[in-house]
């Protein structure tokens, strides 16, 4: 990077640090609502771009694009199965959220079940999000930034100074906007974040696709599609990361998890002006997550044709293109977009910490008789303490690899006793609080001893028998290993099929005596957005479609 990439990257990030500053200036951060949700101003563009860069960041980009290195385009499953995810989201579950005038999904657990159902909630959205998230992400954001960008040599310092650096960065930027800017802040920062991403991400492709064309953007995709044409099919095989049935059963859960109950996702929507802005911004964005493949799976099927997949690792596909193809003028605007990315699944997680305990846990836990202006204070400061934790844990996570890969994949086993909490919430009235707390509790335990216990043995035995019998072919071995145990995604579905089954058997034999009636606020405009079916109809058939070419 030179000096002119170096003033262009510090010139966009201030850009965005001013527009966020004039945008939020005006919202009275001192009362839960302004804190919170930003006044309850947010339009369909900010809370769609906010949502986009809460869920999208550089390792994610990364990651994607070395996946798509070596398996092809089968992993964009993960992006446009979501946009399904979305517009499910906003049809069926934003309506019975806004109408209640909630601010978080655990205060939707309170109005449905208890304050202790709402409690262990937010404690298990704290623990995934303070001890996992918030460090992974700074690790593995600071790893791919100073990877991509070369910033050992640039800086002088070693890999490890390196990352220190980027950490104790995106920590102390991205706090100063969730702690001290609310969501307004965060908000505003993401939409011009995503529109430098969605503009700095496009590139990639197009300078990629004209070298591999010789200046032809057309006769470069032609190319790669003859000559690699395993790497354009979308139905994973069984020893694939994603087998093609698992779209069909814990994928698809994954997702809807993932959008209609995660707070950290949702507290952008709650935000809305109105339902209809909140549908409308939604749908939005899942339309953007249906494209989003051509900026985080296209560049690794680049790669693997213009390095004739020959790389050290996979994971160097996308930084290895970028610093091949992309033009030295254009370096710092993308290094600022990509940081942005990273900030903002950071700050974004960070502010609905504050918000989990603040507006949850701290009235009920440590001051029953805590004004709104005490409780708003008590989130920023454990806001800023989850900060400190998270960037002193980061930058150690490389010496904890395989532990730490243990630990995220053990956070699977939240999504599907959440969402099954959530789902019987919704469409029961007698099931009590007991069979919310069992689930909580059980399901968690379930999904565990499946994956860290039985898979293994599985596993090992099944590669035992294997060896026996003279079984030695690579490919034969990979399918024996894949099928001696039902993929992850499929004991997702098994597992919440089960805790659905468990909460409906307690509604069975222990009742509510009055049934639970829906809690309903004059708070917000419930007026939908009249062409929301529409337009997600038109998403999912863009979707299916997808899957009916390839």
């Amino acid at each position: 990077m030179n000096s002119l990439s170096i003033l262009s990257f510090l010139g966009f990030t201030l850009l965005v640090a001013v527009i966020s500053w004039f945008a939020t200036k005006s919202t009275n951060e001192k009362s839960a609502k302004g804190y919170y949700l930003g006044g309850r101003s947010l339009g369909a563009v900010t809370i769609a771009g906010s949502l986009l860069l809460t869920n999208l960041s550089a390792e994610q980009i990364v990651g994607l694009n070395g996946q798509a290195f070596t398996e092809g385009i089968l992993v964009m499953a993960w992006e446009t199965l979501a946009a399904i995810a979305m517009v499910l989201t906003a049809l069926i579950l934003l309506p019975k959220y806004m109408r209640s005038g909630i601010t978080t999904i655990p205060q939707f657990i309170e109005n449905r079940f208890d304050q202790q159902t709402k409690a262990l909630l937010s404690i298990l959205f704290l623990f995934a999000y303070g001890l996992v998230l918030l460090p992974t992400i700074l690790y593995s954001g600071s790893l791919a930034f100073s990877s991509m960008f070369d910033l050992p040599s640039l800086l002088n310092l070693t890999q490890n100074q390196t990352i220190w650096l980027c950490v104790w960065s995106i920590g102390i930027i991205g706090s100063i906007y969730a702690i001290f800017g609310g969501l307004k802040a965060v908000a505003v920062s993401d939409l011009i974040n995503a529109i430098g991403l969605l503009i700095g991400g496009i590139l990639i492709p197009y300078f990629g696709l004209k070298l591999v064309g010789e200046g032809n953007i057309g006769e470069g995709l032609a190319t790669i599609w003859e000559n690699h044409p395993e790497k354009f099919e979308l139905k994973g095989e069984v020893d694939s990361s994603i087998p093609f049935g698992t779209i069909f059963t814990g994928m698809i859960l994954a997702q809807i998890y993932y959008w209609g109950t995660n707070q950290s996702i949702l507290q952008r929507v709650f935000g809305a002006k109105s339902l209809k802005e909140g549908q409308k911004g939604v749908m939005l964005a899942a339309l953007v997550k249906f494209l989003i493949p051509a900026i985080v799976v296209l560049p690794g099927v680049i790669s693997w044709h213009v390095f004739d997949g020959d790389l050290a690792n996979a994971d160097l596909a996308y930084p290895e293109l970028v610093q091949k193809v992309l033009p030295a003028s254009l370096l710092g605007f993308f290094a600022a977009v990509l940081f942005g990315a990273v900030l903002s699944s950071f700050n974004s997680l960070l502010n609905s910490s504050a918000t989990l305990f603040g507006f949850d846990l701290y009235k009920q836990l440590f001051n029953k008789d805590a004004s709104e202006l005490q409780a708003v204070k008590a989130g920023k400061r454990f806001g800023l303490v989850l900060a400190l934790v998270a960037v002193c844990i980061a930058p150690f996570i490389a010496s904890a690899d395989s532990l730490f890969a243990y630990i995220q994949e053990a956070l699977g086993s939240l999504s599907v006793p959440i969402f099954a909490v959530v789902i019987v919430g919704i469409y029961t009235k007698k099931v009590p609080a007991l069979g919310a707390k069992i689930v909580l509790t059980a399901g968690v335990l379930m999904y565990l001893i499946s994956q860290f216990v039985i898979s293994p043995m599985m596993v090992e035995s099944a590669l035992a028998e294997a060896a026996a019998n003279g079984i030695t072919d690579a490919k034969e071995l990979s399918i024996i290993e894949a099928t001696a145990y039902p993929h992850f995604l499929h004991v997702m579905g098994i597992l919440f099929v089960i805790n659905v089954g468990i909460m409906l058997l307690v509604g069975k034999l222990k009742p509510l005596e009055v049934p639970k009636k829906e809690v309903i606020t004059d708070e917000i405009d419930i007026q939908p957005w009249k062409y929301a079916f529409l337009a997600g109809g038109i998403i999912t058939l863009l979707v299916l479609g997808t899957y009916f070419i390839f």
